[in-house]
């Protein structure tokens, strides 16, 4: 389990969002609603981003596709404009600070409410970061452009959007040091690979978040409120696109471990044996600092490593390859291999599948991870008893020196005492 102080970096998330919101609300009440009908349709917006993000928005889950770092990313795109809007319709704005944070948190609980009905969870991580990260790009924006300021330094022209571009950049790479943190807090994976993951997420749906903000800024200040629909409706679009995307990778999944289980239903190698590979490999994958492409490909071999035993007359006594001979790991591993190839997945799958017995030192670091992991999962089973996972670490390390590689020995380790939390 992650460390007790890592809940803290959550709590203190919260907290600091839940202050925010409180203190913007405040000021709000106080000083009233500038420009109601504004903030109603950016509310709107907002909200109907909300309802049709794709399930309940979490960091550092599993398998996370392109778009799937940011959930809403139509609420996040007008929550971001309206923090960055100056004028409508060429009529300056009235709105700040607090009641930007104050229509995005009103607009998010609005929308999270058939979620949680529907018991998906309140996210409220997601709803933290949202906060946290409007409050930021409208503190940096709108008490310049209210006083002039940014007028006098940034004259209108060219170098207007540049700003905008630039600060909305600054504000997701502060998103993603958030995110990152938070999954570390959650989960207890390394804070690295987190971070780059959720880096390289900015470049596919993080630019067009930023993109889409500034657009929708820029023209609601020239044509006002009309802009609103036309410039949300392709963000809209391509959010339903990578939906739809998502589902067909988790079918392609499913239909990738539907496939692994013929050798359980065959008889050739316990229940559960590949689904348990595949889910410790992900998290010494991810342990190791592997990117959430790389965990695919460990996953849906991991879950395929048996198949070659299909092309064998006789099973193999509890489906153990670990205790054979070198040489017949090595043929069934290739027998394998061709059988994944004729299944149309990645060919970095067959190949981890082929090599998961070769010398561990002419090994990929995946075929490294599915072999010491496979190894474990045949010598906890065949041990038995309270103890069977004790002794077949002890066996793995005393392999260390021929047959595991002790980085991937000792990250296997790790996992298992956190409670075998997979990736």
């Amino acid at each position: 389990m992650p460390a007790r102080h890592s809940y803290g970096v959550v709590v203190g998330v919260h907290a600091a969002a839940a202050a925010l919101a409180c203190w913007a609300l405040g000021r709000t009440l106080w000083e009233g609603l500038g420009e109601p009908g504004v903030a109603l349709a950016f509310g709107v917006l907002i909200a109907v981003g909300e309802l049709v993000r794709w399930g309940p928005a979490r960091s550092g889950g599993r398998g996370r596709g392109p778009g799937e770092r940011e959930s809403a990313p139509l609420g996040a795109a007008c929550a971001l404009a309206y923090a960055l809007l100056g004028e409508v319709g060429g009529r300056p704005s009235t709105h700040g600070v607090p009641q930007s944070v104050t229509v995005v948190v009103a607009a998010g609980l609005v929308g999270l409410v058939p979620h949680v009905a529907f018991g998906r969870g309140p996210a409220l991580d997601h709803l933290a970061r949202r906060v946290l990260t409007v409050g930021f790009a409208a503190t940096c924006f709108q008490p310049l452009y209210n006083s002039g300021r940014l007028t006098q330094w940034v004259a209108k022209g060219p170098v207007y959007p540049l700003f905008l571009i630039g600060l909305l950049a600054l504000t997701a790479l502060c998103d993603a040091v958030l995110a990152a943190a938070l999954a570390r807090a959650r989960t207890g994976w390394p804070y690295g690979p987190l971070l780059r993951d959720e880096l390289r997420a900015l470049i596919g749906i993080g630019s067009a978040i930023c993109a889409t903000g500034v657009v929708i800024s820029l023209a609601t200040a020239v044509a006002g409120l009309w802009a609103l629909p036309v410039f949300c409706v392709p963000l809209l679009l391509t959010q339903f696109a990578f939906r739809r995307f998502a589902a067909v990778r988790t079918t392609y999944r499913q239909t990738i471990a539907s496939l692994a289980r013929s050798t359980e239903i065959a008889g050739y190698t316990p229940h559960g044996h590949a689904r348990r590979v595949a889910g410790l490999s992900r998290a010494v994958g991810r342990e190791l600092g592997l990117s959430e492409p790389d965990l695919d490909v460990l996953e849906y071999a991991a879950l395929m490593h048996d198949i070659g035993q299909l092309s064998l007359l006789d099973p193999v006594p509890a489906g153990a390859t670990a205790v054979l001979a070198p040489a017949e790991q090595r043929r069934i591993a290739l027998l394998g291999g061709a059988v994944v190839r004729q299944t149309g997945v990645p060919a970095e799958v067959a190949v981890i599948v082929e090599r998961q017995a070769d010398p561990y030192r002419d090994q990929p670091v995946t075929a490294r991870i599915v072999r010491t992991v496979n190894a474990y999962d045949d010598l906890a089973g065949e041990s038995g008893g309270p103890g069977g996972a004790l002794r077949a670490m002890e066996r793995l390390r005393l392999a260390t020196a021929q047959d595991h590689e002790p980085r991937v020995v000792e990250a296997l380790a790790r996992v298992l005492a956190r409670g075998g939390r997979t990736g």
